[in-house]
């Protein structure tokens, strides 16, 4: 799949006029403005890849009236390490990160409200699917999770043991093989089958495994549908195919008990129609159901489209499947010579 022209590209320029740049740990605002916000600073603390979008989304709020004066401080990485720098104690008003289980951390710390979740969007500012990175053309005609496992296929995809992307991947081709956890042995046959035949290169994040990619390792990089069209927005020579079977990947979101009124303000804007319009931008889908319905050809609805909660939910799957002591992949990474540990 090429990244298509949409309409969202025009209106989502107009929206965010106001976009600029910015990086881990900088800080972002108007700081010379007076209102809104009333001169806060917003400490935002989040996993890597969605960087692109709050470079954006932080000036265009910066703009409104309820942004004024508001001044962030934003440091980006591995979402697991991200929640426990914050249970360590890292400054944080606005986190979002790519598992629930890295916020439920915070939860359990006191740090976020346990309703947190209790929103129309179910907690989430975003949703992604996992898709198959594939060289330009897609010379190996890669189409199924089965062609994953033909003869002489490599694949890429990060270590689920150190990067939250990783555990998408793999649940996504768990999910698929095992008919939504109905037959786990065929499941974990699959995941052995691909891990240790198959699997070239297992990176620390996926950030990294994009990377070794786009360095020419591999046939098929597993990956987020929204890092895939990052990497072509950036001028990456790949294409991406969205399997019929494949998970949602839920990005959830929340702002901390002691964060100040500017936090959710910003958290507000993130999930308005401007803040949606610069996440579909950048390749994540909108949790904005009529957004997401307009941009029905960019984001097809996959055939057999399923969630965590179709496998029993986080802690289900993290104790019989990630637990690095006892969990079944924690096996088969063993077996293929790969570290479990954090």
């Amino acid at each position: 799949m090429k990244l298509p022209t949409l309409a969202l590209a025009a209106i989502g320029a107009a929206s965010l006029a106001a976009a600029g740049c910015g990086g881990a740990s900088d800080v972002h605002g108007a700081s010379a403005a007076t209102g809104g916000g009333g001169g806060d600073t917003v400490s935002l603390v989040a996993y890597s890849t969605p960087q692109v979008v709050y470079d954006e989304i932080i000036p265009a709020f910066a703009a409104t009236e309820a942004g004024r004066g508001v001044s962030f401080k934003s440091s980006y990485g591995a979402s697991g390490d991200q929640s426990r720098a914050v249970e360590a104690g890292l400054d944080a008003d606005y986190v979002t990160f790519s598992l629930q289980p890295d916020l439920e951390r915070l939860v359990d710390a006191g740090l976020v409200d346990p309703n947190w979740d209790q929103t129309p969007s179910d907690g989430n500012v975003s949703t992604s699917v996992v898709v198959f990175a594939v060289r330009e053309g897609n010379p190996e005609n890669i189409r199924t999770w089965a062609d994953l496992l033909r003869p002489g296929v490599e694949v890429v995809t990060p270590n689920p043991f150190t990067s939250g992307g990783a555990k998408w991947n793999l649940l996504a081709a768990y999910g698929a093989a095992s008919r939504l956890g109905e037959d786990p042995e065929a499941g974990l046959a699959y995941l052995r089958e691909l891990i240790t035949e198959h699997v070239r290169v297992q990176d620390k994040s996926a950030r990294e495994a994009l990377q070794s990619f786009a360095n020419g390792v591999g046939d098929v990089l597993l990956a987020y549908e929204n890092e895939a069209i990052t990497a072509q927005k950036k001028g990456e020579e790949l294409d991406y195919v969205v399997p019929d079977d494949t998970i949602q990947i839920e990005n959830p979101v929340a702002v901390t008990k002691d964060a100040p009124p500017a936090a959710r303000a910003f958290l507000r804007f993130a999930l308005s129609e401007a803040g949606q319009r610069a996440f579909a931008e950048w390749g994540y889908r909108p949790v904005d159901e009529r957004l997401l319905a307009q941009a029905a050809d960019r984001f097809p609805t996959p055939r057999n489209l399923f969630t965590i909660a179709d496998l029993g939910g986080w802690d289900k799957v993290n104790a019989e499947l990630f637990d690095p002591e006892r969990g079944s992949v924690a096996k088969i990474e063993e077996e293929a010579g790969v570290s479990t540990a954090r």
